[in-house]
């Protein structure tokens, strides 16, 4: 069920063969460890693409590619959890990661309107970038780490009850299976062989008769 919740949300090969700042990487992307989903891959690949959503560059994307096929994770969700940080998204996020920056340096944060573009990095950045970046990096790791781990929580605790699931199955098997024998007993013993004893007035013939 996990599986198939985490597919669904996915983009396919196709969908990743149409960004074009993903192309550099060549074939290295559709290699098949790249897009297995087991429980190993899928927290990693949180780990990267949350992590990576943090960074304040337009190229969010390649970053987390690049670290997903060097760490052997899950390349489309490492991918699609870059999409987290978007232009709606993006100036409450960084404004966040940039006030835990100023709280962590000890200054004061500046009202500040975030944009993930090259004009902004280049301009308003230079003016915050210190308690800005710490912040980001402090984010990234953090919520980074609480994906891993609520993914391999929830994975493991998918597994256990698909386990009790078929514990329980088998124990309804046993139990039907028991009763189907009991049942058949009883009516073994309802049906017992009839009695062959001669009627009452009647002797039974010698062999020589």
């Amino acid at each position: 069920m996990a599986k198939k919740t985490i597919k669904r949300f996915l983009p396919s090969p196709a969908k990743l063969r149409e960004i074009r700042s993903l192309r550099m990487l060549g074939s290295w992307i559709y290699q098949p460890q790249l897009w297995q989903i087991n429980r190993n891959s899928t927290s990693t690949a949180f780990f990267v693409g949350l992590f990576c959503a943090f960074i304040p560059v337009p190229t969010q994307m390649i970053f987390a590619a690049v670290i997903a096929v060097a760490v052997r994770c899950n390349l489309p969700l490492s991918v699609a959890l870059c999409w987290i940080t978007n232009p709606l998204t993006m100036p409450p996020i960084f404004f966040l990661a940039y006030k835990v920056g100023a709280v962590v340096m000890g200054v004061t944060p500046q009202s500040m309107e975030f944009q993930l573009s090259w004009d902004w990095i280049t301009h308003s950045l230079v003016e915050i970038w210190q308690p800005f970046l710490l912040g980001c990096l402090i984010c990234g790791l953090f919520f980074g780490s609480v994906g891993f781990v609520l993914v391999r929580a929830l994975w493991r605790w998918s597994a256990v009850r698909r386990w009790q699931e078929r514990a329980r199955q088998r124990r309804n098997r046993i139990r039907r299976t028991i009763h189907d024998v009991a049942r058949r007993q009883e009516e073994i013993s309802q049906h017992a062989e009839p009695d062959t004893r001669p009627p009452a007035g009647t002797s039974p013939r010698s062999p020589g008769q």
